[in-house]
């Protein structure tokens, strides 16, 4: 259901946690920004933000202080300041951005699919993990988030640089952490405009307080990097594709969507197709007495993508899925669906048997729950993603 534009909600001061303990909250958010002299930091704790916590209530304004406290209460949300129209273009028309894609029953591309994936090596996935978790945090409003950045640019240009048709751009945000999008160009120029399919993960950290470290092994330096490692493989084979893939690495998830969002509002804008969005987020954990299993989201997804993510994990994954739920605003595809896009949610297993050290300082990759092969699966079906739905010159 679509809603009144959130820039004609009425800018009052307001909050979804009890006053009270956002109190409490917000001292807490004071003292650790005094007594932190390990890290600059491009924030304005008064700033007042546009923030929607359901798709229920009107977006309200609070301060970033509030913003913060409220994250630490587990309040799921979207910072809707800088895109308060998103998803409305075709509000009355169609548009682009709300058009419906069929997809293929999985099992065209079987053998390709499988050669790629047989070069996916656990080393590379771990140097890479070792490095991006080493960052104090990737907070999105820290100079180590800008440096975390800069690094993981600096990594797909390398792999990029062996591809002809593959380049990488920064998305430039005004809070310093910019998002970045690796494109494959199909092989006839002409298909460039055809729908693009759109593989998402999102590169800050937080701690709980965002001031403090945050290493975001799981979260989401997982996601990324199954994400990274599938598009390695990727760039090995050469792989062409006869339309546009795109990998997203997005900055500021963790600050309300921020990032994922001004790319959807960008696209929505251009009139860019979209034929499906798929998001990496939490690859790595396998709770202790659990079956290993791909957590397919059901709620605040597109159900048809859903199934066809379902079909996926069959026909190429060696762990069988299984249907979960997130919540409201719980990543990056929520910010393509509210544009109208098509959009699927993958994660590490069933939500309430995911990694409970996230937003900590324990969310490292020293767990015997840490998987790395329970990450190879999840590249290999972002790499089952990017050729059934990019094709295969």
């Amino acid at each position: 259901m679509r809603f009144v534009p959130a820039l004609l909600a009425l800018p009052l001061l307001a909050s979804a946690v009890p006053t009270s303990r956002l109190v409490v909250q917000q001292d807490l958010v004071d003292q650790l920004v005094i007594h932190d002299e390990t890290a600059n930091w491009s924030m304005d704790l008064n700033e007042l933000r546009l923030v929607q916590f359901s798709d229920d209530e009107p977006a309200v304004w609070i301060t970033e202080r509030e913003k913060i406290a409220a994250k630490a209460e587990g309040k799921r949300f979207m910072d809707i300041t800088e895109t308060p129209t998103l998803g409305f273009s075709g509000f009355m028309l169609p548009t682009a951005a709300n058009a419906k894609y069929e997809y293929p029953q999985p099992g065209n591309y079987t053998k390709a699919i499988k050669s790629i994936v047989n070069t996916i090596e656990l080393d590379d996935m771990k140097a890479f993990l070792k490095k991006f978790s080493s960052f104090r945090t990737r907070y999105y409003r820290s100079d180590t988030g800008k440096q975390s950045q800069q690094w993981l640019m600096s990594q797909l240009k390398d792999i990029a640089k062996g591809h002809k048709g593959m380049s990488v751009k920064e998305f430039p945000h005004t809070w310093g952490q910019n998002s970045l999008i690796v494109r494959i160009e199909p092989a006839d120029k002409k298909m460039a405009s055809a729908p693009v399919t759109i593989v998402g993960a999102h590169q800050d950290s937080t701690n709980l307080w965002p001031f403090l470290p945050a290493p975001g092994a799981d979260d989401d330096g997982s996601g990324t990097t199954s994400s990274i490692t599938a598009l390695r493989a990727l760039a090995h084979a050469n792989f062409t594709p006869t339309n546009p893939v795109e990998f997203h690495y997005y900055s500021a998830e963790e600050g309300g969507l921020l990032g994922s969002q001004a790319i959807a509002k960008s696209y929505e804008d251009a009139g860019t197709k979209v034929l499906a969005m798929l998001q990496m987020d939490m690859t790595a954990w396998v709770k202790a007495g659990t079956e290993e299993r791909v957590g397919i989201i059901e709620d605040f997804v597109d159900p048809a993508l859903t199934e066809f993510m379902e079909g996926l994990v069959a026909e190429y994954l060696d762990i069988p899925s299984v249907r979960t739920k997130c919540g409201y605003a719980c990543s990056d595809h929520a910010s393509f669906l509210k544009a109208g896009y098509q959009s699927s949610f993958a994660i590490e297993s069933s939500f309430e048997d995911s990694n409970h050290n996230i937003h900590s300082t324990s969310d490292t990759i020293d767990h015997p729950e840490f998987s790395f092969s329970h990450m190879r699966e999840f590249s290999k079906l972002v790499v089952a993603f990017a050729v059934e739905l990019g094709g295969l010159e």
